[in-house]
């Protein structure tokens, strides 16, 4: 009897479904070649299925060097576009939930985001500061046209004057432009795009639903347009695999507007890295143990080293050739150029507490 292999299923990024690294259960299925061809053509596409979560608190802080912003929220858990890549795929084993499939299929949705997003911002001893949405899922998801949860999020920020940072590769984002270009005029706010490759047929595979790359450079000049600072996020770099675009994706986003521009190096921490492997064998057999030797090569020989100031880019001869690469780059499209969009702290006005008598007094 041999293990059933992997099979890529149409609009999702994960082949198989492995245990988290708390589960102290695993499940390894077998086929004894009676019913192969059978299961094969019966075998369901996974569904989506949100789960309603009631969330206790919905702002996380960061003191990692390696990140800007100290303050995070997130509308969601898991993320429907499935990339292969997405770092955060270990965080659904939190769940006792599979990185794999589940981690795009069963997702949870904070629908009490904005109530619990308002209270911690009254608190007395909130200390303002720039909040990210969008660092361990994406915001504008494809659920989140039915949930609204993210532009729930940008209400009551929007109401606070409070700054915010988003990370997106969802055109979806055009969307909430009439919040977003009020909060612009009062520099409260600044979008990144994340564009890692103009490939469509590979963006198919690696980042399954999500925006298509040429429409999410529509996102960028329909945002500039409207008078929001957009920057570009060229991220993550793969070697030998997607690093080629890095210059097309830079030149196009700044001629859609982008005026600011970050990169980051594929990182393959816990779980990823099995799932990582997986995808390669399935989709780019030929060039798998030639991707693998380079991210190894920019780890210090492993699939991934999680030490500050080098996780995020690598280190070595590689890591070195695409920093210097986008280097130039950015001076040839003129990226980066001024000190970039300070946003506005001083604005901030706490949301009032619920009171009886309503807003009379």
């Amino acid at each position: 009897m041999t293990s059933t292999p992997p099979q890529a299923y149409k609009g999702r990024g994960a082949a198989s479904n492995p245990e988290g690294r708390f589960e102290t259960i695993r499940h390894h299925a077998e086929d004894d070649g009676w019913q192969h061809a059978l299961l094969d053509e019966t075998q369901p596409r996974p569904r989506t299925k949100v789960t309603e979560e009631r969330a206790r608190s919905v702002i996380s802080h960061n003191d990692s060097p390696d990140i800007r912003f100290s303050q995070a929220l997130n509308p969601y858990r898991g993320c429907e576009h499935g990339c292969i890549y997405c770092f955060a795929r270990p965080s659904h084993s939190y769940l006792n939930l599979s990185p794999g499939l589940d981690f795009e299929t069963k997702l949870r949705a904070k629908s009490n985001l904005a109530e619990v997003l308002r209270l911690e911002l009254g608190k007395k001893s909130y200390r303002i500061s720039p909040i990210n949405i969008g660092s361990n899922t994406d915001p504008y998801q494809p659920v989140e046209r039915r949930w609204r949860l993210t532009r729930a999020a940008l209400e009551v920020l929007a109401e606070c004057h409070h700054p915010c940072t988003i990370v997106t590769k969802n055109a979806l984002v055009e969307r909430d432009i009439d919040i977003l270009a009020a909060m612009a005029r009062e520099n409260l706010v600044l979008v990144f795009v994340s564009i890692n490759s103009l490939d469509n047929h590979l963006a198919a595979k690696l980042e399954p639903r999500a925006s298509a790359p040429h429409r999410r450079i529509k996102a960028i000049a329909a945002l500039r347009e409207a008078g929001i600072p957009v920057g570009v996020l060229v991220s993550p770099m793969i070697p030998a695999l997607n690093d080629r675009d890095m210059e097309a994706v830079l030149e196009q986003a700044a001629a859609a507007g982008a005026k600011r521009a970050g990169y980051t190096t594929v990182r393959l921490p816990y779980e990823l890295k099995a799932l990582f492997r997986e995808w390669l064998a399935l989709h780019v057999p030929q060039r798998a143990e030639h991707v693998m030797s380079l991210i190894q090569q920019m780890h210090g020989g492993k699939d991934y080293k999680a030490d500050f100031g080098t996780r995020m880019r690598g280190e070595g001869v590689f890591a070195q050739m695409i920093k210097k690469r986008f280097e130039v780059a950015c001076r040839k499209f003129g990226f980066n150029e001024a000190d970039g969009v300070q946003l506005d702290c001083s604005r901030f006005v706490p949301p009032r507490e619920p009171s009886p008598q309503g807003d009379l007094f």
